[in-house]
């Protein structure tokens, strides 16, 4: 199982995900993160017989699918996120899908889940089958972003680099993708509030440093509605912000310019940062990693695609 589809398991709403979840949510990933299943299990049982199968429990009880996934238990993945879809379609004839974020974020960790243990069995036709009907069904509302990435990570490498939206940037004018050819390219997905971005920078750093003209990295982000301390701020002054962090964190990465676009970051299924995308010469996309990666990690990618030239 590729190490990219285990990092599939985030948080992937990424607005969501940066802000506080509900105390069950905290309670059944403690006992998880502890490697107690079983107590994880107690704890969502007891929440549901207190206060009843509410959107909160239902958030909870998707981290028991991914849970079993990740221990690649893939049978009771499969069940645990069946009951997670079932509950949350139920739910779903008397609210909105994104009238609170954890109902789609518990119906995209089943969709999640269930498409990579399908994958993950060798059954890859099924999977896609599966979660292109989801993203159609879904694709009007925030779970887009994140079907979009578990589509991508059964299918895009090897595959033609989708487009980068260029009408918009911050600093430099960004290269369109196709002008590209015969370089290899990395595309570096952020977010301004992303604590793994400012980790990954150094490594974009050095390896820009080694392979000098070769290589283009292209850091593609977009607003989320807040600045600093999550406080509300409107487009105008989010990119300021954004333009500070950028300036502050990634300016070490020589030449990395930041298209701003919430279409390229759908079309890519960048809903977890940072996502990592390599590109060959030719225009193929050779790596498709959701989640950080370290510079031994990711320079045999760039080293491959390179040999394309």
């Amino acid at each position: 199982m590729k190490s990219q589809v285990i990092a599939g398991l985030l948080l992937a709403v990424a607005v969501a995900g940066a802000q506080p979840r509900p105390g069950i949510v905290r309670e059944t990933r403690i006992q998880l993160n502890r490697g107690d299943f079983d107590g994880a299990v107690k704890v969502v049982d007891a929440y549901a017989a207190r206060e009843g199968k509410t959107a909160a429990w239902l958030e909870a009880y998707s981290w028991l699918a991914r849970n079993r996934l990740a221990a690649k238990d893939f049978g009771a993945a499969n069940d645990y996120a069946a009951k997670t879809r079932e509950a949350a379609l139920a739910m779903l004839k008397t609210r909105g899908v994104d009238d609170e974020s954890s109902l789609p974020l518990a119906l995209g960790a089943s969709i999640e889940v269930m498409g990579q243990a399908l994958e993950a069995q060798g059954q890859k036709s099924e999977a896609v089958s599966f979660l292109q009907a989801e993203l159609a069904r879904w694709r009007a509302t925030s779970m887009r972003t994140r079907i979009q990435k578990n589509l991508n990570l059964v299918t895009l490498e090897g595959k033609a680099a989708p487009e980068v939206e260029m009408k918009e940037w911050l600093g430099a004018k960004p290269p369109a993708l196709g002008s590209l050819r015969g370089k290899t390219v990395v595309l570096f997905f952020w977010a301004h509030w992303c604590g793994d971005c400012k980790q990954q920078a150094p490594v974009l750093a050095r390896l820009k440093e080694e392979m000098g003209e070769r290589l283009v990295v292209l850091g593609p982000t977009q607003p989320y509605g807040y600045v600093a301390r999550g406080e509300e701020a409107g487009r105008a002054e989010e990119l300021k912000y954004i333009e500070e962090v950028r300036l502050k964190f990634y300016e070490d990465v020589a030449g990395m310019t930041v298209p701003v676009s919430e279409e390229t970051f759908r079309n890519w299924g960048a809903s977890t940062t940072p996502t990592l995308a390599v590109i060959d010469p030719a225009g193929v996309v050779k790596l498709y990693h959701p989640g950080r990666m370290t510079y031994e990690e990711l320079r045999p990618y760039l080293t491959q695609a390179a040999r394309t030239e």
